[in-house]
């Protein structure tokens, strides 16, 4: 079992110059979208195989709001002696007012655009197939598909052609506060 710790108890630490390593066990996407400073990126699907990028100081864990970050630590307690879950993740740090690093000018991660606009396609498609014509399901199954595929392939299109979209491209890395939205 890791032990845990808050998001000010961490910006402590981190702040005293404290031999720690913080790692955010998101996706690259949502990491440049806004990140704790120092904060080194190891998605959690990668944690497994990334332990060689793992020092010898306790390594502070965390995520989004703390589920993938505990799933992390789980795996992490049988390589490593010092893990710590932070609790809340980056949403408690910008809760707390905390600062971020930010790679990107979207404040969306681009799996969550993805997420967000499929959604809608699938929605607007099935609404369409119902009062328009039944032939607009073909919008709904074509979004099924393509999700589908890059879930098999690894590979995502719309992702691919979201990521060329102005607010996605990568920004001078910048220090700033960031709202926390609900």
């Amino acid at each position: 079992m890791s032990k845990t710790i808050s998001v000010q108890d961490l910006a402590r630490l981190v702040g005293s110059g404290e031999a720690i390593q913080v790692v955010d066990v998101r996706s690259a996407g949502e990491y440049a979208a806004g990140h704790v400073p120092q904060a080194t990126n190891i998605p959690l699907e990668q944690i497994e195989v990334r332990l060689d990028d793992l020092g010898r100081a306790p390594v502070a864990v965390l995520c989004q709001s703390g589920n993938r970050a505990g799933m992390a630590c789980e795996v992490l307690a049988g390589h490593h002696e010092d893990v710590i879950l932070v609790e809340g993740g980056t949403d408690a740090w910008i809760a707390a007012g905390l600062p971020v690093v930010s790679t990107t000018t979207s404040k969306w991660a681009l799996e969550r655009q993805v997420r967000f606009i499929a959604g809608l396609l699938v929605l607007a498609g099935t609404v369409l197939a119902v009062l328009v014509a039944p032939s607009w399901v073909y919008l709904a199954m074509f979004v099924g598909a393509g999700l589908t595929f890059a879930g098999l392939t690894n590979f995502c299109g719309m992702a691919f052609l979201l990521a060329r979209l102005p607010w996605n491209r990568p920004a001078a890395t910048s220090s700033r506060h960031v709202e926390a939205h609900p």
